[in-house]
């Protein structure tokens, strides 16, 4: 299961990245439109707070502190420090995952995320669809607003 999960985030930060990347127009990745609340950029910011406080901080012990207000407040964020970030968050999840066991899976998550307590396997099942949701936004947001 490990090795799954470390598959499917490795995956779907390097899409993470691709997508940021694909932006021909820069200032559009912070666009938003009509029914389309959050840009791209805030997306991205949300998703690399969230791996980063969950995983990072619960699982790897590092010393990120989230701000969760910013990663809907903060725009206009060049590029290429998005993309260092995301690549910096894939190397977190990288590290904090090799630092589990099978067993530890098992093992209640640390912090109450839900209504109720949850294994740690499942909070990192969760993670992985919730960025996959975040990154099929990115992608039609892409598709959509940056022509």
């Amino acid at each position: 299961m490990i090795e799954t999960l470390k598959t499917l985030f490795n995956r779907d930060l390097n899409r993470l990245k691709l997508e940021i990347e694909s932006f021909q127009n820069e200032s559009k990745i912070w666009s938003i439109d009509r029914n389309i609340s959050n840009s791209a950029g805030n997306l991205c910011l949300h998703l690399i707070g969230n791996l980063n406080t969950y995983i990072g901080v619960q699982i790897g012990k590092t010393n990120y502190i989230r701000n969760r207000e910013l990663e809907f407040s903060n725009k206009d964020i060049p590029k290429e420090i998005l993309i260092a970030q995301i690549e910096a968050t894939r190397q977190t999840v990288n590290d904090a995952l090799i630092l589990l066991t099978e067993e530890d899976l098992k093992k209640e998550y640390p912090i109450l995320v839900f209504e109720a307590k949850t294994s740690t396997e499942f909070l990192l099942i969760h993670l992985t669809t919730h960025l996959t949701y975040h990154l099929g936004q990115i992608n039609y947001h892409r598709r959509l607003l940056d022509n």
